[in-house]
């Protein structure tokens, strides 16, 4: 998913992924929009840190509070989206549960239609699985379709948001204060959130890509504030500006990327995280606890 800047031609509102021609050169995709982004960044690596448990012990089974609901911005062509489905949910492949969308229900976004297309077409579970094409950014746009998905279940935010290497593509596109906003939007609207945020390698990485094909350089690049150890700078700016809290840090994955797990301070924590995974965390060096 990335970000887009809007222009009003005729009064109707286009993001950058309307206005531009799709990029085919590999490796230049602005926006994070990869074609096959997860050739190189495979699902195993974030669900290996995972417990599949994670949802049950958040949100304990009751009648009242299912389907689970689930925001993930930034889905790409949905193959994460669909392994955390599946993790979560303890199905393996090839595996249907008629019962899924009663225990969770994702909504999938990205800002690229083409790669939304795909994520549609190709998902093994229509019912539990809702992808929508949609500029994260564009407020108007956002609260008209997130504010349409919730009240189908008389919901007014999602139980988890997913922002799973993101973060930089907002940042990039955006600026220091598109990136704060774009925190403060998702921390309203999610009782908890997993953050995968790119380190700092990354942005100079992406900015060299483009030099190299001859493109346009990220207008923000250089006029940005916020950078060195982007996890920090994440962990630091939902805590301290958006009133959530990170309950864990469940390690790294092998290209150096956090996973981090924040709540609002006003969610209850009806179901605390059992010790055992505490230990066997310590123990494997993959998940850090933060305790008041």
């Amino acid at each position: 998913m990335a970000a887009s800047t809007e222009q009003a031609t005729g009064g109707v509102e286009k993001t950058a992924a309307e206005e531009k021609p799709r990029v085919l050169e590999p490796g230049a995709a602005p926006f994070g929009n990869f074609p096959h982004y997860s050739r190189f960044h495979p699902p195993e690596q974030r669900l290996r840190l995972l417990p599949p448990e994670l949802l049950r012990w958040l949100f304990p089974q009751s009648p009242e509070t299912r389907p689970i609901l689930g925001l993930d911005v930034g889905c790409n062509s949905g193959d994460l989206s669909v392994a955390l489905y599946k993790h979560f949910l303890s199905l393996h492949d090839g595996e249907t549960c008629l019962d899924a969308s009663r225990e969770l229900h994702l909504l999938c976004c990205d800002i690229d239609p083409v790669l939304v297309e795909r994520a549609e077409k190709e998902c093994p579970f229509p019912d539990g699985l809702t992808f929508i094409t949609l500029d994260f950014m564009n407020q108007r746009t956002r609260k008209v379709l997130l504010s349409s998905f919730l009240s189908q279940f008389g919901r007014s935010v999602f139980d988890i948001g997913f922002c799973m290497s993101v973060t930089m593509w907002i940042h990039l596109n955006h600026g220091d204060q598109g990136l704060w906003e774009f925190l403060a939007h998702l921390s309203s609207l999610c009782r908890y959130l997993l953050v995968e945020p790119q380190p700092w390698k990354c942005y100079r990485a992406a900015a060299r890509r483009l030099r190299k094909l001859g493109l346009h350089d990220f207008d923000h690049f250089r006029s940005l504030a916020i950078r060195g150890d982007m996890a920090s700078q994440i962990v630091q700016i939902l805590t301290q500006d958006h009133g959530m809290e990170l309950v864990c840090c469940f390690g790294n994955t092998k290209w150096d990327r956090s996973l981090l797990l924040f709540r609002t301070k006003q969610a209850t924590e009806t179901h605390p995280i059992p010790e055992s995974l505490i230990e066997e965390g310590k123990e494997r060096n993959r998940i850090r606890f933060w305790r008041e």
